[in-house]
């Protein structure tokens, strides 16, 4: 069932955006008559092949072949889905979305999420205040000032300090109307085992706020001043905190790691501020757990390219090992900053200083460089068995290479190392997930390249029937009077004038906004094209009678062999009827002739 308040929401928001501004916002361009160019932020490419035309409402690649409308370039550029493109630029815009009615669980649910959010809120703030303006928080103070962290950081992040006591934060909340369940709920207290009652979760540690993307509290990490474990304490999974999905200080970096094309990615909460309080500023924290693929996603919504700068001790160069692992899998341009000395990120830029540290990312390792040398360096290859161990575990990091000249490249330097004929570990490669050596090909996750299409003149005229359909719908009529829209030669062509037919039957205006969310993702591709593309001002109503004659005749041609064929089988079959079979075929060819 439509939903009258939803399509007016939408359209709103698309008679408000600006096609030119949102992509400018994102890729520099330069105008050439009544479209511009720049270099597409989807594939890597040097030579400007993107284009938006504004007038037209559509942007399109002629590299990669992507194309759409002002949400579609926002779903692609930010990550997201197509109707959460729309929520975004609605966000923007400050247009609210419309509000459906909701059920009892529902508003339940509203109300206890903006509660937590209220809570947290004021508990950073409580913690905040604790540290900056009250005797309790000269232990914290002390800590932060021994690490460098400055006065300004403390304000940017809201750092706090939660005082030794297990009631100082609980009784202050209760005074001003939080209910010890609320408490609970959020995290900051927790039932005492014995007996009844609550007591604060975090005591006598520094106080790190976490939010969401949105800047919204949604937990907390707390640290010890001393050696005392558990070194960090983070509020436990809530409602609204799940370590999963979230990054630390994603919020305050985001703009940055779009401006600068890349995310570094730390640990832990504290590398992240320190670095941030040295002057690098797009950076990220996991927050001190595994990295996910939920985590690699968000990142991707403002950079393609992620930077890992995990500690560089052993604990700390196997989680970056898993984390490559889950990286892979989304086709994000990876490389890994290797501190010296084993030290981690927050050591090093507090005694070399930021300079330093940004002199590291000059020398960072793309993500199979770095694969290779952790797993030849944990492994004895002087002896047979660890020869045999490391080229196993190198199997699966040349099946994942970028390209057959960077697989080649590892094969040979694993045949110099390792000493194992190449041979070998082409075999031992192809049998790898079970594949015939002459089939093997790198498997790379999905991502967007320049892609050399098949042009033509049916293809050409399909585009261009498109074109005037979609500016003046009654042409169709002039259409289907020639070419049945089954027959259409061109499979995406023919979806999308099936579609048009549909919404004129059903007495429904075309909607960019429409067509980008209910045809395919070809099909939407294409339907950019056919309006983007330049026809340097020719007579776009000759043009489309034309091409109608073109796709005519390209049926008529189908259906011409078609029927040759037939009556040849016929006759072999001394089967009368090819006679008539024969005749049905001239008359087509006649018909061609005259087109």
């Amino acid at each position: 069932m439509k939903n009258a308040a939803m399509d007016e929401f939408v359209e709103r928001v698309r008679a408000e955006s600006d096609i030119l501004s949102v992509v400018a916002s994102y890729v520099p361009l330069k105008r050439k008559g009544n479209r511009y160019w720049g270099c597409c932020p989807f594939h890597q490419e040097k030579t400007p092949s993107f284009s938006v035309v504004p007038s037209e409402g559509f942007f399109y690649c002629f590299g990669c072949h992507a194309g759409g409308n002002v949400f579609k370039f926002i779903s692609l550029i930010e990550n997201v889905s197509y109707f959460d493109a729309i929520k975004m630029q609605a966000e923007k815009l400050n247009i609210p979305l419309p509000q459906r009615e909701r059920s009892e669980k529902e508003e339940a649910r509203d109300r206890k999420i903006a509660d937590l959010h209220k809570v947290l809120t004021m508990a950073r703030d409580f913690f905040h205040s604790c540290l900056t303006r009250t005797p309790y928080g000269e232990p914290g103070m002390s800590y932060f000032a021994g690490r460098g962290i400055g006065q300004e950081t403390i304000e940017a992040f809201q750092l706090g300090f939660a005082p030794n006591s297990y009631e100082k934060l609980r009784d202050a909340f209760i005074k001003r109307g939080v209910s010890e369940e609320l408490l609970k709920e959020s995290g900051l207290v927790t039932a005492r085992q014995e007996g009844t009652g609550v007591y604060d979760r975090f005591r006598n540690r520094v106080m790190i706020p976490i939010a969401d993307e949105r800047g919204r509290v949604v937990g907390f990490g707390g640290r010890v001043m001393d050696d005392s474990t558990p070194k960090y304490l983070n509020s436990p999974e809530t409602m609204i905190f799940n370590k999963r999905r979230l990054l630390f200080g994603l919020d305050r970096a985001k703009q940055e790691i779009r401006r600068m094309k890349y995310a570094i990615l730390v640990e832990g909460y504290m590398d992240a501020i320190s670095l941030y309080n040295a002057g690098i500023q797009n950076v990220a924290a996991s927050l001190g757990t595994a990295f996910t693929i939920e985590q690699c996603r968000l990142l991707l919504r403002f950079a393609p390219e992620i930077y890992f700068c995990y500690d560089s001790d052993e604990a700390g160069q196997k989680a970056t090992m898993r984390a490559l692992g889950i990286v892979r899998e989304t086709g994000a341009h990876v490389k890994v900053l290797v501190v010296p000395d084993g030290k981690d990120p927050d050591e090093f830029v507090r005694k070399h200083g930021k300079d330093a540290f940004l002199k590291l990312t000059e020398t960072a390792l793309p993500l199979t460089e770095y694969q290779t040398r952790y797993i030849l360096s944990h492994h004895d290859v002087r002896t047979m068995d660890g020869k045999a161990a490391a080229l196993q575990a190198m199997l699966p990091v040349l099946y994942e290479a970028a390209n057959v000249v960077e697989q080649n490249e590892y094969i040979g330097r694993l045949t110099r190392t390792l000493g194992i004929d190449e041979g070998i570990i082409r075999q031992e490669l192809a049998n790898y997930r079970g594949r015939p050596d002459e089939s093997l090909q790198p498997r790379r996750a999905p991502v967007r390249q320049a892609v050399r299409q098949v042009d033509n003149a049916v293809r050409r005229a399909g585009r261009i029937v498109i074109r005037q359909i979609w500016n003046d719908p009654d042409s169709i009529l002039y259409l289907k009077s020639a070419v049945p829209l089954e027959k259409i030669p061109f499979t995406v062509h023919g979806e999308i004038l099936r579609y048009f037919d549909d919404k004129i039957t059903r007495g429904e205006a075309f909607s960019d906004t429409a067509a980008m969310s209910e045809l395919s993702g070809d099909a939407a591709d294409e339907l950019s094209r056919a309006l983007v593309e330049n026809l340097d001002g020719q007579d776009l109503m000759q043009l489309f009678e034309d091409c109608v004659r073109v796709l005519r005749k390209t049926v008529l041609q189908l259906r011409f062999e078609e029927l040759r064929l037939k009556a040849d089988a016929l006759e072999r079959a001394n089967d009368s009827s090819f006679l008539e079979v024969l005749r049905e075929s001239e008359s087509i060819r006649k018909e061609m002739d005259g087109l």
